[in-house]
């Protein structure tokens, strides 16, 4: 049976092994300051107990913690167990289908092995969190993980999909990110037969596919703020484009993300973009905020801001 230092050396290198995809034996050894004949036995000793190790020779070879038929214990240290609740808590209220009653049956578990002086404030933190449901669009538990492996492996995907004008049609991506935005999630890909990136509502696809053919990653644009641009801007029929006489760090504390792009121009300035089916939804917004403001590039919207002036002005009256 293993010495207490030896069981205290395997966990930590098993520890390590969860840390990141590869090591070398020799990189191990040196964290744990041992020989690399230690390290092999080490290795032997969590396969053994369950965990399946993989070693491979070569350049870039090394030992890597696997997958096996049956999922053996995780090592959490406090702050990742705290962590872990909170991120349970918070999916039990969440948008991907079956998740919920799997959080909290997970969550339920994590509470039972918990030590004392951590249960306390793991359940402080569940009476503390309430979510708050509004409109979510439920997204295939099954799906979402084919698409993470797809992005993870760089393999190509096929699924049909139905656009916001409600047309259907088939896709071939490669897929690259999956982003959330609270509500919905989106996978931004590059389409291969429109040979351009694009972003995809993941609750409008249907079929979804892994294939066998990988393939290089491309030269890409920001995942976050490709998906922001596409449902703030490019979803909708009118452009607006405003300059804001503020600092962008200011206006985007009051400007949500999924609403409008914010864009530096120079110190205490900044562009706003947005989009909507009536632009004068965005100027009574904008207006509201009490920065100064200027219509950039659009007549229509320019007029629009004169027509809407006009009549708050003549709302207010003369004074009686």
């Amino acid at each position: 049976m293993p010495e207490v230092g030896t069981t205290q050396r395997v966990l930590r290198l098993l520890a390590l092994l969860q840390q990141r995809p590869v090591w070398t034996g020799s990189e191990l050894a040196e964290r744990l300051g041992v020989t690399t004949r230690s390290i092999r036995r080490d290795v032997e000793r969590l396969r053994t107990l369950g965990y399946p190790v993989n070693a491979t020779q070569g350049v870039g070879g090394g030992y890597q913690l696997g997958a096996g038929r049956a999922l053996p214990p995780l090592l959490l240290d406090d702050e990742e167990a705290i962590a872990t609740a909170v991120s349970l808590r918070l999916a039990a209220g969440g948008t991907v289908t079956g998740a919920s009653e799997a959080a909290v049956r997970t969550l339920a578990k994590l509470d039972q092995v918990l030590p004392a002086r951590l249960r306390s404030e793991v359940q402080a933190l569940q009476d503390a969190i309430a979510t708050l449901v509004g409109d979510q669009f439920e997204v295939d538990a099954e799906t979402l993980l084919v698409l993470a492996r797809a992005c993870r492996d760089r393999v190509r995907v096929e699924f049909g999909y139905v656009d916001l004008a409600g047309t259907s049609s088939r896709r071939r991506v490669e897929p690259y990110r999956l982003v959330a935005t609270g509500s919905r999630w989106y996978l931004v890909s590059y389409d291969l037969d429109r040979e351009d990136w694009r972003t995809f509502r993941l609750d409008r696809l249907a079929g979804t596919r892994a294939t066998t053919l990988r393939f290089s990653p491309r030269e890409h644009p920001d995942p976050v703020e490709l998906v922001q641009r596409a449902i703030s801007v490019a979803a909708y029929p009118r452009p607006v484009r405003l300059l804001l006489h503020a600092d962008a760090a200011a206006v985007r504390r009051r400007v949500p993300a999924t609403v409008a792009v914010i864009e530096p121009d120079g110190p205490d300035r900044c562009v706003l973009q947005a989009g909507a089916s009536d632009p004068a939804f965005v100027l009574m917004h904008v207006a509201r905020l009490g920065f100064a403001f200027e219509v950039l590039g659009s007549d229509e919207v320019r007029e629009l801001a004169v027509e809407l002036g006009q009549r708050l002005v003549e709302a207010a009256g003369s004074p009686t």
